[in-house]
C-alpha cells in the first residue's frame, strides 16, 4: 500500500494593506493642492487666500485648536476619551488672564497650562479612579468650568481697574518675531500676484510675519509629542494602556498611573490652548472666548488618526477656513466653492480608476452642483460664511471616516487586575 503526503492547504492571500505615506509622496500632494489653491485664486480673482496676512491669521487661530487636539491625543492614546477639553480650555483663558495681567504674559501661560491641569486631574480622578463614563466626565467638567469662571470673575476682575464681571483687565503681549527684510520681500513678491510663486511667497510671508514667541513653543510641542510617545519606553507603556491595558498591566506597567499622567498633560495643553486665546489672541479675557475650539481641537485630532502630524494639518485646514471668514469673508469663502468643485472632479477620476462606478457618479453631480453654484452666483451668503469652519469640520469628519481607526481600549472601563 502505498502512502502518499497530504497536501498542506495552501495559505490564504494576504490582503494588501493600506500603502503608507512615504515624504516624497506627501511632498508631491502638498506641491499638487499648492498648484491647485494657485489656479483658484488666479480664476477666482480672490488674491486674499494666501496672502501674508490670512496665513498668518490662519496660524494664529490654529494653534488653540491644536494644542487641544494634542491633549485629546495624550489622552486618548492612554485610553481616556476626553471630551472635557472645552472646558479646560475655559479655565486656561481664565487662569492665564487672572495671572497674566497681574504678573506677566509668561506667568499667565504657566498658570494657564496649571489651571487646564487642574481640570485634567479632575477628569483623571473621575474616570480613572471611580470609573464613570468618560463623556459624561467630560461634558460635567465643560459644564463646571463655565460656571466656576463665571463665579470667580465676579469678585476677581469686577474689582481689577479696566475689568468687569465678563472680561479681564489687558494683558500685556508677548514678543511677536519678524524677519524685516524677508518679509518685506516676501509680501512685495505675494503682491504681484504671479501663479504659484506669488502664493508660495505668501505662505512664508506668514510664517516670519509678526510670530509670536508662544506659537513657535506650541509648534515645537507637536514633533516633540510624537518623538515621546512614538521613540520613547515611557510613551510605547502610555501608548499599550490605550491599546490593551490588561496586557501592559501583565508586563508590569502601572496603567493607573499612565492614564493619570496622559489625562492631566491633556489638561495642561488644553490650558495652553486657552491661555493663547487670551494673552496671544485677544490680549484679555472674555466670557464664552473659547467658541467650540476644543471640540473643533478633538475633531481635529481624529481626522488625524490619533497621530500629531495629522492633527496639525486638521488644525491648519479648520484655522484657515475660521480665518478666512474673518478676511474677505464672502469673496474668499466663495472662491473655495470652486476649489471643492475641482477636488471633487479629481475624487471622481480617482473613484472611476478603482473601478467604484457609483462614489463616481455621486462626486461628479457634487461637482457640478458646486461649479452652477460657483458660476451663478457673486458670494455666498453671510450665514454660510459664518458656519465654514464647522461645516468644514463635519466634512472632513465624514469623508475620512473610513480610514480612521482609534485606539483599541479607547473609552473602554478598566479595573486594575480584571485580567486575573
Amino acid at each position: 500500500m502505498s502512502t502518499g503526503t497530504v497536501a498542506k492547504p495552501s495559505a490564504a492571500p494576504k490582503k494588501a494593506g493600506r500603502r503608507k505615506l512615504t515624504w516624497p509622496w506627501i511632498l508631491l500632494i502638498v506641491a499638487a493642492g499648492l498648484v491647485l489653491f494657485s489656479l483658484v485664486r488666479v480664476v477666482s480673482g480672490a488674491d486674499d487666500l494666501t496672502s501674508v496676512g490670512q496665513i498668518s491669521g490662519a496660524l494664529q487661530l490654529a494653534v488653540p485648536i491644536a494644542m487641544a487636539g494634542l491633549g485629546g491625543l495624550w489622552s486618548e492614546r492612554a485610553g481616556v476619551v476626553n471630551i472635557g477639553l472645552e472646558g479646560m480650555m475655559v479655565l486656561g483663558t481664565w487662569f492665564g488672564a487672572w495671572a497674566g495681567y497681574q504678573w506677566g504674559p509668561w506667568t499667565g501661560v504657566v498658570v494657564g497650562i496649571l489651571g487646564g491641569a487642574v481640570g485634567g486631574l479632575l477628569h483623571a480622578i473621575i474616570t480613572v479612579t471611580f470609573n464613570v463614563n468618560h463623556i459624561v466626565s467630560g461634558v460635567a467638567i465643560n459644564i463646571l468650568a463655565v460656571g466656576f469662571t463665571k463665579y470667580l470673575s465676579n469678585f476677581t476682575f469686577d474689582k481689577a481697574e479696566g475689568g468687569s464681571s465678563k472680561q479681564s483687565p489687558r494683558i500685556d503681549p508677548i514678543t511677536d518675531i519678524t524677519i524685516p527684510g524677508l518679509s518685506d520681500w516676501l509680501a512685495d513678491l505675494h503682491g504681484k500676484h504671479w501663479f504659484l510663486i506669488s502664493d508660495l511667497a505668501g505662505i512664508l510671508g506668514g510664517l516670519v510675519t509678526n510670530l509670536s514667541v508662544l506659537t513657535i513653543v506650541a509648534a515645537l510641542l507637536i514633533p516633540a509629542t510624537w518623538w515621546v510617545l512614538w521613540r520613547t519606553a515611557f510613551g510605547l507603556r502610555l501608548r499599550s494602556c490605550g491599546e490593551n491595558p490588561v496586557a501592559a498591566e501583565s508586563l508590569g506597567v502601572n496603567v493607573y498611573k499612565y492614564k493619570y499622567i496622559a489625562v492631566v498633560v491633556s489638561g495642561g495643553l488644553a490650558g495652553l490652548g486657552g491661555a493663547f486665546l487670551a494673552i496671544v489672541s485677544t490680549g484679555i479675557y472674555q466670557e464664552g472666548q473659547t467658541g467650540g475650539r476644543g471640540y473643533i481641537g478633538l475633531a481635529a485630532m481624529i481626522f488625524g488618526n490619533w497621530m500629531p502630524g495629522g492633527m496639525a494639518m486638521g488644525a491648519g485646514l479648520f484655522g484657515f477656513t475660521d480665518s478666512l471668514k474673518l478676511r474677505g469673508g464672502a469673496e474668499n469663502v466663495h472662491a473655495l466653492l470652486l476649489l471643492v468643485a475641482l477636488l471633487l472632479v479629481i475624487a471622481a477620476a480617482w473613484q472611476l480608476y478603482k473601478k467604484k462606478y457609483i462614489p463616481a457618479v455621486i462626486a461628479a453631480v457634487f461637482s457640478v452642483g458646486f461649479f452652477l453654484w460657483y458660476a451663478l452666483t457673486d458670494q455666498v451668503p453671510s450665514q454660510f460664511v459664518d458656519a465654514a469652519p464647522y461645516i468644514t469640520t463635519l466634512l472632513v469628519l465624514a469623508l475620512s471616516a473610513q480610514r480612521l481607526r482609534m485606539p483599541k481600549a479607547d473609552g473602554l472601563p478598566y479595573r486594575k487586575g480584571q485580567g486575573k
